[in-house]
């Protein structure tokens, strides 16, 4: 190869070599100057990047939702209104020193609510009505569908005679709509709203004039007014009973809140409806309802108590029927004959005057309480556990809380209770009254017959007295 050649390709190679020198240096010397506006130039690239993709707003509607409570009880609580704003107050302190005091009165009354609780719950909540009004039954009739007062209250809601006509309550031979469950809860729930407007709005006023009389509150209201002093609740010259009877819903209400707290235990009431509506087009006798659907006699009154005779006279064409037994009821019903739904028996009160019921069965039911078992409910009612297995058709030991117990009379002589003379031969013991007790209860509780029990206390009026004493005769 000749030396120009040589140089020539030496030539370019240089070049070369100067330009890619050149490009490196200048590339370099971009570098070092973009180096030194790098935010300006992110944040430029950043706003165009934005300005390409639309922003879509983050929702937060996958929250989970409050767990629904399993117990009525906590459903109840979450529903209370009544609660702020009441600080210390003495009156209320009082009545709630006296339910931690007396922890049966709420535990018993509840037992017995349990039927009805979920659904006046469910009725209140309909109408955005605080759930303390659940409570009111308690302060009313200690939950008992059958308690009747010297001013002639009936039922949970103790309405009298003329304000339960007011509300379309029926009262007849047969039928008293003032103890029907649904019908007085339906009547209640109206006159408390109706009472609830009339005094603006103001839950206190209302139930002070549930108590004593919408009148009464209302003149309290414009006596305190002419004389220029507060027109609230707390501050009216009223009743010595209603002066109580706001308090002590309001006491109970903060026991329910924390039972555990005053001593109280309250069993589980399950958060699901316990009875069903069954439409009935015929008259039917109650025995033979509850022996075609397989339901407690005991259980099924209680449901519907409002049959004086437990007979479907003069009331609504339903029955209230456990949700379990609903669906037997109704496809028997479809199948038989009307007459095989009437027992022969002539119709006879089974209410003696406006208390008691008919207590000849021979079977009787109990609920079991936590911390029960079969050996304790077997002594405490004077029966062998192996019946108590065979009565209720059990095969083990364990039971549930809330669970029904069916017992039968095992004191029964030639088919009748033992008949109790009243000379003092027999064996007898004192029986302090409670609360909510009634003389049908209290005869049931000893297994006597109520019109032994009125004879043996003459001076014992219809409506008990809690603390007053009844001379029981035991059977042998």
């Amino acid at each position: 190869m000749s030396s120009s050649i040589r140089y020539s390709i030496s030539s370019d190679a240089l070049t070369r070599l100067a330009q890619a020198i050149a490009v490196a240096v200048s590339a370099t010397l971009a570098g070092c100057q973009s180096t030194g506006h790098a935010p300006q130039s992110d944040a430029t690239h950043t706003q165009n990047f934005n300005a390409r993709i639309k922003q879509k707003p983050i929702w937060l509607s996958n929250q989970p939702s409050p767990q629904v409570p399993q117990d009525v009880w906590e459903r109840m609580r979450q529903g209370f209104q009544l609660q702020e704003g009441l600080g210390v107050n003495p009156r209320i302190e009082q009545q709630r020193l006296w339910f931690a005091s007396n922890p049966s009165f709420l535990e018993n009354a509840g037992e017995r609510g349990s039927l009805y609780i979920h659904y006046i719950v469910e009725r209140l909540e309909e109408r955005n009505m605080p759930l303390e009004l659940a409570l009111l039954p308690v302060i009313e009739s200690a939950y008992n569908p059958l308690a009747y007062s010297r001013a002639d209250a009936v039922g949970l809601w103790q309405f009298v005679p003329a304000t339960g006509r007011y509300f379309n309550l029926r009262q007849t031979r047969f039928y008293d709509g003032r103890r029907d469950i649904t019908a007085s809860t339906t009547a209640a729930l109206d006159y408390l709203t109706r009472l609830h407007d009339m005094f603006n709005g103001d839950w206190l006023l209302a139930l002070a004039a549930y108590n004593a009389g919408e009148g009464t509150v209302s003149r309290a209201i414009e006596r305190n007014d002419k004389l220029g002093l507060p027109t609230d609740y707390w501050n009216l010259p009223l009743p010595a009973e209603t002066q109580a009877y706001v308090p002590k819903l309001l006491a109970l209400s903060q026991v329910v809140l924390a039972p555990q707290a005053y001593g109280v235990n309250l069993n589980p009431i399950a958060n699901e409806p316990y009875f069903q509506v069954v439409e009935i087009n015929q008259r039917m006798d109650l025995s033979k309802v509850a022996a075609v659907a397989n339901i407690d006699e005991d259980e099924l009154f209680q449901l519907n108590p409002a049959f004086k005779q437990r007979t479907t006279i003069d009331g609504p064409q339903h029955l209230l029927v456990p949700t379990s037994k609903a669906q037997l009821l109704t496809t028997s019903l479809s199948t038989m004959k009307p007459e095989e739904l009437i027992s022969k028996r002539s119709l006879k009160p089974v209410f003696d005057g406006d208390e008691g019921r008919d207590s000849l069965r021979p079977k009787r039911i109990y609920r079991v309480k936590s911390g029960d078992n079969l050996a304790l409910i077997a002594k405490a009612n004077k029966v062998e556990v192996q019946d108590l297995q065979r009565w209720n058709k059990l095969s083990g030991k364990n039971l549930k809380v809330g669970q029904t117990l069916v017992m039968q009379d095992t004191r029964k002589v030639a088919g009748k209770k033992t008949s109790l003379a009243s000379n003092g031969k027999k064996k007898s013991t004192q029986y302090k009254v409670k609360q909510g007790d009634s003389l049908y209860m209290v005869a049931k509780r000893f297994n006597v017959e109520m019109q032994h029990l009125k004879r043996w206390n003459p001076r014992a009026a219809q409506a008990l007295k809690p603390g007053q004493t009844l001379t029981v005769y035991l059977p042998h």
